[in-house]
């Protein structure tokens, strides 16, 4: 896990500053004379500012960061003002699912912005705060995101360096076929059943519950990508739990040892986040532990109870996937995959007009869109993929498709490089070459749309220069053509249905 690759220690570096926003955030809570349960959530608004804001770029970053307290503090008071009054208090909590959920359709900055919200309400049932408490609540959530924007857009702003990450076209789908509303919906039905289950469980610590479903569709499209991310999520809280047990439970909320943990945890959280959810889980169960420790209420019984309650949330979840808008995993992979394609097909569509002399063409902008499309392919087939996959004959074909998906991506890579040199030139070989593969790729992808003419004649004779960028043209028809068994042999789907 910590050696995964980290291009230009993007992760080592979030990691870090995130620990260093963290920390200034809760000491300038404390020297400001804040109590401890205000220091927490003005450590938590911290942690969250640095953690979900990924707008891609900086302005954009900051923008986002500045609209936190609007979306966050009315649900904080709220949250709080409903505290004694149940029935209302849960659907308020579920109401707020929903709509942080569906926000997400408004990309990053939705995202951002339903996450704390969402984290506002389960924070103030975390600390139980009272109505009284809200003056110190606000100014605690003010100064730590203060201070966290000091951190990330002063002290250290390494993002001005970097180029804002591309995106992928988003999906055309409407109304419940929309993923925003689709997740929205199973969202709320999750958390509502875990929230019932979780009060018979204990009338105490149900917001758990709630919190583990909620956090398992983060970043899922499919009914196997939610079960998996569930199942990561109970072994990350087991092993984290068997930890805080050894280490959190003895300290009895000693303050150097259990600050210089936590300081730990949140470098965890941030460096595993991406490669593992379960070693984020693990950081985040460890960090949970040394906080009720803090608090001077940590004992054995209330870890445990953490595991029940997260099993229930996390049986929530699942129940929502297989039962609210169902989608199969065969369905949300094929559609990526479909997606890829295409992005494969405008940047072979770029290279070969660049080839033909149009300078204006640039590939680039395509290469990056279909890394995007790939990170999305390898996360919907994770659940194929997952050793604990009962289905061989599905697992082995999920790999061959990625597989043959890698090398189209190589070839294409190659072939925008090759077209980049300005002695290549097309010839007649490169004509046909560029149809064919066309034509294969609209097979796979689109095919309706698929290309029947002959391909155009009256290019200019062979040219040396454009010797490398047919090489990875024959390449890539030779990948699709690979490709073409895996996708075509799970009748009535690609997968089938799973």
């Amino acid at each position: 896990m910590f050696t995964a690759p980290d291009p230009g220690r993007v992760r080592l570096r979030s990691s870090a500053r995130a620990v260093l926003g963290v920390s200034l955030a809760v000491t300038a809570c404390l020297l400001a004379g804040l109590p401890l349960p205000a220091a927490i959530l003005g450590g938590l608004a911290a942690m969250l500012a640095l953690f979900t804001v990924a707008d891609p770029t900086v302005r954009r970053q900051a923008v986002t960061t500045a609209l936190l307290p609007a979306a966050g503090l009315p649900v904080l008071t709220l949250a709080t003002l409903l505290h004694a009054q149940p029935p209302a208090r849960d659907a308020a909590f579920v109401a707020v699912v929903f709509c942080g959920v569906y926000a997400r359709r408004w990309g990053a900055r939705g995202h951002a912005l339903g996450v704390f919200a969402f984290m506002m309400f389960f924070a103030t049932q975390f600390l139980r705060a009272r109505p009284g408490e809200l003056a110190e609540l606000y100014a605690a959530v003010a100064l730590a995101l203060s201070v966290a924007a000091l951190a990330r857009f002063g002290l250290w702003c390494f993002e001005r360096r970097t180029p804002p990450p591309a995106q992928p076209a988003p999906s055309p789908a409407r109304g419940l076929a929309r993923p925003t509303t689709r997740q929205a919906c199973q969202a709320a039905f999750a958390c509502a059943l875990a929230l019932a289950v979780g009060q018979a469980v204990s009338g105490t610590r149900w917001y758990w519950a709630v919190g583990a479903a909620w956090w398992i569709f983060v970043n899922t499209a499919s009914r196997g990508e939610t079960l998996v991310r569930g199942f990561r999520r109970v072994v990350g809280t087991v092993t984290g739990i068997g930890v805080g047990l050894l280490v959190a439970v003895p300290l009895h909320g000693a303050v150097l040892p259990t600050v210089l943990l936590l300081a730990a945890c949140v470098f965890g959280i941030f460096y595993t986040a991406g490669p593992s959810y379960s070693w984020m889980m693990f950081f985040v169960t460890v960090l949970a532990g040394l906080l009720y420790g803090l608090m001077g209420v940590l004992h054995p019984a209330l870890l445990g109870l953490r595991l029940e309650q997260t099993l229930v949330g996390a049986a929530a979840a699942g129940l929502a996937v297989a039962l609210v808008l169902p989608v199969t995993t065969h369905a949300a992979t094929d559609g990526w995959v479909r997606r890829a394609l295409l992005a494969v097909r405008e940047c072979m569509a770029h290279s070969t007009r660049r080839l033909a002399g149009d300078h204006r063409a640039d590939p680039a902008p395509h290469i990056a869109e279909l890394e995007l499309l790939l990170t999305r392919v390898r996360i919907a087939l994770a659940p194929l993929l997952h050793p604990l996959n009962p289905l061989r004959a599905r697992r082995e074909r999920a790999r061959q498709v990625l597989a043959h998906l890698d090398d189209c991506a190589r070839q294409t890579r190659a072939l925008a490089e090759a077209a980049a040199d300005p002695g290549a030139a097309h010839d007649i070989r490169l004509i046909a070459a560029c149809h064919r593969v066309e034509s294969t790729l609209l097979e796979l992808a689109a095919p309706d749309e698929a290309a029947t003419g002959p391909a155009p004649d009256g290019a200019p004779a062979h040219h040396p220069g454009a010797e490398r960028a047919l090489a990875h043209l024959h390449d890539l028809e030779a990948a699709l053509v690979s490709l073409a068994a895996p996708l075509r042999s799970g009748a009535p789907g690609v997968f089938a249905q799973g």
